[in-house]
C-alpha cells in the first residue's frame, strides 16, 4: 500500500465531533477580533477556513458516495456542529466587511439546520452526553450571525428572524437539559463543556440583536429591550456559573492529560465563546467593567485551544506513523 493511503485512512476515521474543532477556532477568530487582535483573528480565521473546506468536501463526498454513513453521522448530535461553525466564520466574516459570503454562509446554514436538527432530536435519549446541547448552540449561532448581518445590513425582518431564533435555542437548551446526564460535569470526556458553552453563546445571540438596533434601523420598543438586556445579563451569568462548575470539576477529578481525545475540541469552544460573550454583553449592555473579565477568558480560551491542537497534531502524527509502519512492506 502507498504511503499517501496513510492520511486518507486517518482523515476516514474521524468522527462527527471534529467539526467541534472547526467551530472553537471560528469562534477564537471572533473573540480576538472583539479584542482588537485582528492578526491573531486572521489566522484563526484561516485555519478555521481550512478545516472547514475539508470537512464540507468530506461531507459533500459522503452525501454522494457513501449515504449509509452520511445517514448514520446525521443523526448524531455532533453533526449540528457543522451549522454553528458554519455560521460563526460567517459571523466573522460579516466583521470583515465580507457580507456577501456571510449570507452565503447563511443561506447554507438554514438550509442543514432543519435537516440535522429534527434528525438529532429523534436520536435524543436519557442520560446524554454535552453534545445533546448542540441543538441549541446550532439555533443560537444562527440567530448570532442573522443579527450580526441585520445589524450590518439594516435588515428590520432579518433581526426579527434572530430574535425567534433566539428565543428558540432557549426553549432547545431547556429540553435538553432534561436529557443531559449531570454526571458527565464529573465524568464527561470534554464535551460536558457544552452545557455552558450553549448558554454563552444564546447571550452572544442576545448581544448581537441589541447592538443590531441603531438610528437607522428601529428593531425593538424600550420594553422589548428591557426584556432582551435581562435575559441577555441572565445567559451570561449562567454561562459564568457553568464554567466555574465545570472547571471545578476538572481540577477535582482530573481527566487523562496526556491521551487525546477529540472531544476536548467541545471544551475549547465553550471557553472561546465564553469569552466572546462577556465581550460582546459588555459593549452591549455598557457595562465596561465586563470587558477586563473577557480579556481574561480570552486568554484562557487561547491557551485551551493551543494545548487541545497541539494534542490533536500529535495524536494525528502518531496515528499516520503507525499506519505508515504497519503497512510497509516486510
Amino acid at each position: 500500500m502507498p504511503r499517501s493511503s496513510s492520511p486518507r485512512a486517518w482523515w476516514a476515521q474521524r468522527p462527527p465531533a471534529a467539526g467541534a474543532a472547526v467551530l472553537a477556532t471560528g469562534i477564537l477568530s471572533v473573540g480576538l477580533q472583539l479584542s482588537g487582535y485582528e492578526v491573531l483573528s486572521r489566522i484563526a480565521l484561516v485555519l478555521a477556513c481550512a478545516a472547514w473546506l475539508a470537512l464540507a468536501a468530506d461531507f459533500a463526498l459522503q452525501l454522494l458516495w457513501e449515504r449509509e454513513k452520511w445517514v448514520r453521522r446525521a443523526g448524531t448530535p455532533a453533526a449540528l456542529t457543522s451549522v454553528a461553525a458554519t455560521t460563526v466564520l460567517g459571523t466573522r466574516f460579516s466583521a470583515l466587511g465580507r457580507h456577501t459570503l456571510a449570507e452565503a454562509l447563511l443561506a447554507l446554514s438554514v438550509v442543514l439546520w432543519p435537516v440535522l436538527l429534527v434528525d438529532v432530536v429523534r436520536h435524543w435519549r436519557r442520560r446524554m452526553p454535552g453534545t445533546v446541547f448542540l441543538g441549541c448552540v446550532a439555533t443560537q449561532g444562527l440567530a448570532v450571525l442573522g443579527a450580526t448581518l441585520a445589524g450590518a445590513l439594516s435588515t428590520a425582518w432579518l433581526a426579527r428572524a434572530a430574535m425567534v431564533l433566539f428565543w428558540l435555542g432557549i426553549v432547545l437548551y431547556g429540553f435538553a437539559l432534561a436529557y443531559f446526564d449531570l454526571r458527565q460535569t464529573v465524568e464527561g470526556a470534554g464535551d460536558q463543556w457544552v452545557a455552558g458553552g450553549a448558554l454563552a453563546i444564546s447571550a452572544l445571540a442576545g448581544a448581537k440583536l441589541i447592538s443590531a438596533q441603531s438610528a437607522s434601523l428601529y428593531l425593538w420598543n424600550d420594553d422589548n429591550l428591557g426584556v432582551l438586556r435581562t435575559v441577555t445579563v441572565a445567559l451570561l451569568v449562567l454561562a459564568l456559573c457553568w464554567y466555574a462548575v465545570l472547571l471545578v470539576a476538572e481540577l477535582l477529578r482530573p481527566r487523562p492529560r496526556l491521551r487525546y481525545d477529540v472531544r476536548r475540541w467541545s471544551t475549547a469552544f465553550p471557553t472561546g465563546v465564553t469569552a466572546a460573550a462577556t465581550l460582546s454583553v459588555a459593549s452591549a449592555v455598557g457595562v465596561p467593567w465586563l470587558k477586563g473579565l473577557g480579556e481574561v477568558l480570552l486568554w484562557v480560551a487561547v491557551a485551551v485551544w493551543l494545548a487541545v491542537a497541539a494534542a490533536a497534531v500529535r495524536a494525528a502524527l502518531v496515528a499516520v506513523r503507525a499506519d505508515v509502519t504497519s503497512t510497509a512492506p516486510r
